[in-house]
């Protein structure tokens, strides 16, 4: 199973991430993103606490359930290894932090989740490596730009990573021709005006824009 998710990112390349959208717009966003071409999402915790752990794990539960087996579900911004817990019982596949904490990739590993650490520097990358990371999210890499991945991956080939912020249609396959598995995709594809207005359609367009150019 964990194989599988590892080859479906790599094959898919997109991860959206879906951050503060509520409960009852998600069935009906996630299906326009999967009409577009999208396979993976990611839900996030809320470190601030305002929205409780459980509740994103019910979320998580809700899409998990809703869509089976045709779209992959995730948790992103975890960073207690109580969060990888509640996504594993919540049907979550895949585990994406902003930092490289060594319990949590243990952890995400112990229940065979698919393991995703964020990182930036040459030391970070291989440590979350080291520490059994699947791929290593670089982030923000928009602060560093595709060059920096090139650069990163001529002494660290081995490692897969992927690139997350500020990644958009016209700029994604910069990134992914300096040797990025994959990216992470956020308002580019959640646009909370569409998600407010009801434009399931927009979105769905959105997803194409970025599915279109992988596809191509």
């Amino acid at each position: 199973m964990k194989q599988q998710i590892i080859e479906n990112i790599e094959k898919n390349k997109i991860i959206v991430i879906v951050r503060g959208v509520e409960k009852d717009k998600l069935i009906s966003l996630v299906t326009a993103m999967y009409e577009g071409g999208i396979r993976l999402v990611e839900c996030t915790y809320d470190a601030s606490g305002i929205i409780s752990d459980e509740e994103i794990a019910s979320n998580i539960a809700m899409l998990s359930d809703h869509f089976g087996e045709s779209m992959v579900i995730g948790a992103g911004t975890v960073i207690t290894e109580k969060q990888v817990e509640l996504t594993k019982n919540a049907g979550g596949k895949f585990i994406i932090s902003p930092d490289v904490c060594v319990d949590v990739i243990r952890k995400t590993n112990e229940l065979g989740l698919v393991s995703i650490p964020g990182a930036i520097t040459p030391t970070e990358v291989s440590d979350a490596h080291r520490a059994g990371a699947d791929f290593v999210k670089l982030f923000p890499i928009d602060f560093y730009g595709s060059k920096y991945i090139k650069t990163l991956k001529a002494p660290l080939s081995h490692v897969r990573v992927l690139a997350v912020n500020g990644i958009t249609a016209d700029n994604m396959n910069e990134f992914l021709d300096a040797g990025a598995c994959g990216v992470g995709v956020g308002s580019g594809i959640v646009n909370k005006k569409m998600i407010t207005s009801g434009d399931f359609e927009g979105i769905t367009v959105l997803a194409k824009k970025y599915t279109e150019i992988i596809q191509g």
